[in-house]
């Protein structure tokens, strides 16, 4: 068995038994970031019975906060697929995740396919290609023994704490306000927890947008049309308890609502 599809195997196993995964073997961890992103595709590989199919990506270290709690620099991605998206209103168990936390984004909806030859893809190239916006929920999972032994390469091979997310309404482009000064807002129990705006995220949305589009082109793949992009966190991931009720308000946008029950 080669070490991809071996890292794969230990990271999809421990995901499958909602058990925090360790630091891999020496002679499994992803020597690079481009090494956990083929670890990556081969853990969507066997998740799929699980998980349901690739629906979209989420896109992390899109904001200097974000930046700074992980000590990564720079964006990373992982997928989001078909049985971890939510209506907002919805109600889930804690105990179906390690350690969940929450975060507070906007999330696009893709209007057309975008082909790698497309590409370099820029913020202004990508406007003709959104259909419309959602106020997100980022469920993220703390699936580790203690994550920040892990590396940033394992950590992408792992979907970068990706677990899901709850969509709010759809605002169609034609309709949505400026994503540079929509305020968001997280709250817990009716409680403020974390504040930021969309030009945390790159400077606009729309550049981690584009920088997903060309990480994928890249790698000779490309969006398409009705997958959701989640574009990353206005605010600090906050870990929750059972029973936490969450709320994101981002202005223009609308709210959006999810309990994490025990």
């Amino acid at each position: 068995m080669d070490q991809t599809l071996a890292a794969a195997q230990m990271i999809a196993t421990a995901r499958r038994a909602g058990a925090p995964l360790d630091v891999l073997p020496p002679d499994l961890v992803p020597a690079d970031e481009a090494s956990g992103y083929q670890i990556q595709r081969a853990v969507h590989d066997l998740m799929l019975p699980q998980t349901g199919s690739l629906v979209g990506y989420k896109i992390g270290c899109t904001s200097p906060v974000m930046q700074q709690y992980l000590g990564i620099p720079h964006p990373c991605c992982g997928g989001v697929f078909a049985r971890g998206v939510h209506d907002s209103g919805a109600s889930l168990r804690s105990g179906d995740y390690v350690r969940v936390g929450v975060e507070c984004e906007i999330a696009v909806r893709m209007a057309r396919s975008l082909s790698p030859g497309e590409g370099p893809f820029t913020a202004e190239s990508m406007m003709e290609a959104i259909e419309a916006y959602y106020p997100a929920i980022e469920i993220v999972d703390d699936r580790y023994i203690r994550w920040e032994a892990m590396g940033a390469p394992t950590l992408v091979a792992d979907d970068f704490f990706a677990a899901g997310c709850v969509l709010g309404t759809a605002v169609p482009r034609s309709k949505a306000p400026d994503l540079l000064t929509v305020k968001g807002r997280a709250l817990i129990n009716g409680e403020e927890a974390g504040h930021g705006t969309g030009a945390d995220v790159l400077g606009h949305p729309h550049n981690a947008l584009a920088w997903l589009a060309n990480h994928l082109a890249d790698e000779g793949k490309g969006l398409h049309a009705g997958q959701i992009v989640l574009t990353g966190s206005l605010v600090k991931t906050v870990w929750l308890k059972a029973g936490d009720k969450v709320k994101m308000e981002l202005d223009g946008l609308g709210t959006v609502f999810a309990e994490f029950r025990s």
